[in-house]
Formats: C-alpha cells, structure tokens, sequence
C-alpha cells in the first residue's frame, strides 16, 4: 500500500496552529477529516504528521461516520467514567478517602503505614464490601486528579525568628570586610565519600555496553575509608580550597583546615590584612556551640595575628552557604559517575574542577590525626571572654562573635 501524495510538513503546521482552540472531540474530529480526505492511508499520514496515536485519528474517522451528530460530548460513548463507579456510587468517595493526603496524618487510616499502590488500594476498597481492580483503581484515580509523585523538598520546618535579621547582620559585616580588602571565607564539610570501586551517583559516557564495573558492596575499604573533604571557599577571588581529611570530622579538623588554607593561598592573595571573616553553617564541626572551634580559633588567631570574625548561619539554612551551591556543587558534578577509587583519585578530580563563572580549586590530602571527644571546660571558656579573646558581638553573641590574638586581646570589635 502506498501513502498518498501530501506535503506532511505543511499539513504539521497547519494543524499546529489551530490544536490550541480545540477541545479534544474538534481536535479528533479534525484528525480524522483530514484522514478521510486523503484516503487509504491517510491515517497513517496524519499521525505522522501531528504526532497523535493512530488509534486517535482512526476514532476521529469513525465519530464522523456516525449516523447522528453527539451533541455536547468529548469523549465517544462508553468512554469517561467507569460503568462499576456508576453502579457503585460509594467507590469513588472510599477511594478518594484512602488516598487523600489528609489520611497520612491519621492513625485510624487502615492504609496509614502502607505503600498506596494501586493493588493495596483495590484489596482495602474490596475489603470494604466495593469489588474492585486495581487497573480500575488507576483509571478512577486519574479522573479524580492524583498522580504519581515524588516527595518535594520545600518544607524548611520552624525557622528562627531572627533568621532574617541574622542574614542581613552577615551581609553588612561581608559588605565592610570586603569593601576593606578583608579576606571574606565561607567553610564547610562536604558529605564524608567512601574510597575505593564503588558505585558513584550520576552518569558518565562510557563505550555502548560497557558501563563501568564497581563493586557489589559499599562495605569500607580497611585501608581507604572514607574521607572528609572540607572546603573554604573565597567569595571574593572566587576560589577553592579543599582539605580531603582521612580521620575525624571535629573542630580541630576544621580549623586546621583553615590554617593550610591561610598559608597556602590566603596570607598571598591579602597580603597585609589583619582581619577574617568566616562564615559557617550553626552546626557540625564549625558549629556555633562547639567549643573545640573555638578554642582551636583562639589558637589560629595567635599564630597568624588576625582578628577572626565568626557569622553563622541561621539554624536550618545551611543551603544557602556559599560554599554549597559556589563550590560543593561543582565538585559533585564533576565527579559523577566516577568511582573515587584512590586518594589520588579525589585529590585530582577536585583539582580538576572550573566553571564558566572562573572558579579554580586546590586539594590537598590530609592523613593527620584528630582525636574524638576533646573536652574543653566551662573555666578554659570563661578565661577567653574574661580575657577578652572571645568577644560576642551584641547582636546573637551565640551566633556572632570575633577571636583576637592574646597581644590584642581586649581590643573592641
């Protein structure tokens, strides 16, 4: 059978500019005219060129054939509702009660700590004296507008009632050391990776059938680990700088992370500052409560003479640190799908990272040792604000506070 002669790029287009106006019964009713026009094949000519099912076009062709117009209706007869939801009034408001999102909130919901599959759903409603299949679950729940979803993550649970306050408090003091020539940082710890041939999240292009073959299990390697790589991003100069620890994730960590960061690129790139401003999310090893950071800051404020000024961030939005979406981001993609088989491995794919906007990142493996459990006592915390070491600054002294070196302690912030 040959297809009729027809130009299907201008009938594409013809017909693309009047779906929009159409109601699914004009649309079909359209399709299957401009079939029946062309003739033998013509269904097959349409569907291709506008892209509908042939089964639609064919259906078209046929409600033009019936011997009476169907006034009023979109869908042919038979079609729209269920005949058993017509016999069976009630199935539809049980249905809609077992998955209403209200029902997840109650304990008396018999579907409560079940998966809501279609099958679970046609067993409860059958239980409840209305036989029914799942196929017809998923039709009836269609026509009553859910649809399989996902989770979205929106919900940021209680937020603080400075929060707002807090973020225009960081911008100001961000805006002033920069204005200065102060060096502004931005720190973190990204999620700890294990080391060694195991499956990484994402895709990369390898040879048709060839994908890369990693290990079954995630068990740690004995030997590699996991590791901690901590970031310290400069919100100026637009760069990175990683310490990719293998030990503990603590306070000591953290700052050690810092010093090398200050010697190695840092005390260079703002020769002559005196001053730092470190901004960190509330919690984890640069959390605002912990007290090994800050002692372990006093120590670095000593070694380097810098008044080290500490913004957190406001509980629960550690999603907007710079650090995460300027760097943490681009090392993430940069190593999807690439099992971090060796030390080396992680070391040079974070150097390997760039982006358009110019960003450059350094690595370094640190294998030093930093002990859990440190304890530092309500007296060493009460000698460094005596002393005027620690200086909470007034607006959320918990959140905000600078570090002087002992020759400077006293000074004012």
């Amino acid at each position: 059978m040959s297809l009729p002669e027809v130009d299907v790029e201008a009938m594409s287009a013809r017909l693309s500019l009047i779906k929009e106006h159409l109601d699914q019964r004009a649309w079909r009713l359209l399709l299957g005219a401009e079939a029946k026009v062309l003739g033998r094949g013509g269904i097959t000519v349409v569907s291709r060129a506008t892209g509908a099912h042939p089964d639609t076009v064919a259906q078209g062709v046929r409600e033009l054939d019936y011997p009476e117009p169907i006034p009023g209706r979109i869908r042919r007869p038979g079609a729209g509702r269920s005949a058993l939801a017509e016999s069976d009034p009630g199935l539809v408001v049980a249905l809609d009660a077992l998955v209403d999102p209200e029902s997840r909130g109650d304990p008396e919901s018999p579907l409560r700590w079940t998966t809501k599959s279609t099958v679970n759903l046609a067993a409860e409603l059958t239980g409840q004296g209305h036989a029914v299949s799942a196929r017809t679950v998923a039709k009836l729940l269609k026509e009553l507008g859910y649809s399989l979803q996902g989770n979205s993550k929106t919900v940021e649970g209680k937020q603080h009632q400075d929060r707002d306050a807090q973020f225009r408090y960081l911008n100001e003091q961000a805006t002033v050391f920069q204005a200065a020539g102060d060096p502004v940082i931005s720190v973190d710890t990204k999620k700890k990776e294990l080391v060694g041939n195991y499956a990484a999240a994402g895709r990369e292009y390898e040879p048709v059938k060839q994908p890369r073959k990693v290990d079954v299990h995630d068990f740690p390697d004995k030997e590699l680990g996991k590791v901690a790589p901590y970031g310290v991003y400069d919100i100026a100069a637009n760069t990175g700088w990683v310490n990719v620890g293998t030990d503990a994730d603590t306070g000591q960590f953290a700052v050690e992370s810092i010093r090398r960061w200050w010697h190695t690129l840092g005390a260079t790139t703002y020769p002559g500052s005196t001053r730092l401003l470190i901004t960190a999310d509330a919690g984890g090893s640069n959390g605002a409560r912990l007290r090994l950071w800050k002692t372990e800051l006093a120590k670095l404020a000593d070694e380097t003479g810098l008044d080290i000024t500490v913004i957190h961030l406001p509980p629960g939005t550690s999603k907007w640190n710079k650090i995460e979406h300027r760097l943490f981001s681009a090392i993430s993609r940069n190593w999807r799908g690439r099992p971090l088989q060796s030390h080396e491995v992680v070391i040079e794919t974070i150097r390997a990272v760039t982006t358009t906007t110019g960003l450059t990142v350094h690595a370094e493996l640190d294998e030093g040792i930093y002990p859990r459990g440190i304890k530092i006592t309500d007296k060493d915390m009460k000698a460094l604000e005596a002393t005027g070491i620690l200086n909470r600054h007034s607006f959320h002294g918990d959140w905000n506070y600078t570090i002087h070196p002992r020759h400077a302690q006293g000074k004012p912030t």
